[in-house]
């Protein structure tokens, strides 16, 4: 499976609350990626929560996309990436 890079941009900042319906409203999104065949790997968040960079697997960038769109999610841009470890060459 191919890993992407995923920008969002959240002009009111993206709050999800830390309890019960925090993990619901992620689970969701597990659920709705799941139809399009895509993972949601992790994500990092800006200070002021209104950009994000998900890690994503998945079969192409237009699955990607249709994740998102049936998440509500926007997407920025979708690049395709690679893990590149520096302890690999010690």
């Amino acid at each position: 499976m191919t890993r992407y890079l995923v920008e969002r941009t959240f002009p009111e900042g993206l709050a999800i609350p830390i309890d019960d319906r925090g993990a619901k409203a992620c689970l969701d999104v597990v659920e709705g990626n799941a139809e399009h065949g895509v993972t949601w790997v992790h994500s990092y968040v800006s200070p002021d929560h209104r950009t994000t960079y998900c890690l994503y697997d998945g079969p192409s960038p237009e699955a990607i996309r249709h994740a998102a769109e049936t998440n509500g999610l926007p997407v920025d841009r979708i690049t395709e990436v690679r893990v590149l470890d520096p302890y690999f060459y010690h």
